[in-house]
């Protein structure tokens, strides 16, 4: 028996629930972040008339999310590698709570520029916890189907994050939307007490500073096979990210969709996403799993000039869906399969470090890929479809030169 499973029965024994339940748990607080980002998007054109700012500032409010993210990986990965997972995580759910109350008050976009960026420090903490905790329980080709169920369980998150953003804003403003962040804040606190148990015993703990931090850090930076991953990874995420933080311009202001229309186009666009990642996991014992990143890249490349012509040629609303449906599409077999095989390869001893740098390329490189729709243009969706197709080709580069002999 594997370490990995000598610990997940250990888990099961102590109690906290069932695998499956545990599996539930993992999958609720990976949706913090699509929760965060993806309940207020209806609200983003709302918050910059009622705070008379422009398009590009109340989008730093996006960027900030990811920027604490990021920061809140750096911190809680080592740490839970060296104090356990359980604590930190407990930590950062009951943080996000506070600090998404926090921003339902924010007196000017600046104040909740600087709200977010906290949310997503005490946020980033659970989300970088949930992929060691994985690491922690399974070893192999078990990691990308587990993804693949996070995935199927936390993708609901941003099908109905923008319905329920939607609908609330038709009774409440923009600040209910934040006030609702802090309830589920709470109800994952909930969940996670009873039912999230320490996965990493004492004695397999990391020992060591900060200097052991950074030299776990530089040893990873210089894993041509995990950085290959990884950076493939963020730069799908940038891509993505370019989506979220420009469709709710684009498709509300430019083509005339409702805060409605525009909640169910995003929920069928997260919808599509979880299919094929649902069809990912169940191929991966018999695909190789770079094979399916692959094929998520080509399929991304395909819906990203899919989106350019549509742009270019005027073929309204249809063609932006179309080609954003699809680009979807390869996300959901890219980002599963790029994560597994990053952490793969990774003991389970520095798990929480690699999942931090694997979740702060992610996170920064999206901070930086979404003020730039808002910055190129705000009255077409060209913008938006140059700045995805060129993350997507920089991905597809980038797994081409550092994950070839993976493919091989």
């Amino acid at each position: 028996m594997s370490v990995a499973e000598a610990t997940s029965t250990a888990v099961e024994r102590k109690g906290g629930g069932s695998r499956g339940l545990l599996l539930v748990i993992l999958g609720a607080l990976s949706a913090i972040g699509p929760l965060s980002i993806d309940m207020y998007l209806p609200a983003l054109p709302a918050i910059t008339e009622e705070m008379l700012s422009a398009p590009a500032q109340v989008q730093l409010t996006l960027t900030a999310c990811l920027i604490g993210v990021s920061v809140g990986q750096v911190v809680a990965g080592p740490v839970s590698d060296v104090r356990g997972r359980r604590g930190p995580l407990l930590v950062g759910v009951s943080g996000f709570m506070v600090a998404s109350l926090l921003c339902a008050f924010a007196p000017s976009v600046p104040v909740l520029i600087v709200l977010r960026l906290l949310q997503g420090v005490l946020g980033g903490a659970a989300l970088v916890i949930v992929r060691a905790v994985v690491r922690d329980l399974y070893d192999g080709a078990a990691i990308a189907r587990i993804f693949a169920t996070l995935m199927l369980v936390s993708g609901l998150a941003p099908i109905l994050a923008p319905i329920a953003g939607a609908q609330l804003l038709s009774f409440t403003s923009w600040r209910g939307v934040f006030v609702a962040l802090s309830v589920a804040g709470l109800v994952l606190l909930l969940a996670v007490l009873p039912g999230v148990r320490e996965t990493l015993p004492a004695e397999q703990r990391e020992s060591g500073g900060l200097g052991h931090t950074v030299r776990i850090f530089w040893q990873l930076l210089r894993d041509r096979s995990f950085m290959g991953c990884a950076l493939t990874a963020g730069l799908a995420f940038a891509a993505m990210f370019a989506y979220i933080s420009g469709s709710p311009f684009v498709l509300q202001q430019v083509y005339g969709a409702t805060p409605q229309q525009y909640s169910l186009i995003f929920g069928l666009n997260a919808l599509g996403l979880t299919a094929m990642a649902q069809l990912g996991g169940r191929l991966s014992g018999r695909v190789e799993p770079a094979r399916l990143v692959v094929l998520g890249l080509v399929t991304g490349l395909v819906g990203a000039g899919v989106l350019l012509t549509a742009a270019l040629a005027g073929l309204g609303l249809a063609g932006i869906v179309t080609g954003l449906f699809v680009i979807m599409l390869g996300q959901g077999l890219v980002l599963p399969g790029t994560g597994a095989l990053a952490l793969a390869g990774q003991p389970a001893q520095i798990a929480g470090s690699a999942s931090a740098l694997l979740g702060v390329l992610q996170f920064a490189l999206g901070a930086v890929a979404a003020p730039l729709v808002g910055l190129a243009g705000e009255g077409t969706a060209l913008p938006m479809a140059v700045v995805m197709l060129g993350l997507i080709a920089c991905s597809a580069l980038v797994f081409a030169i550092l994950g070839r002999r993976k493919v091989r």
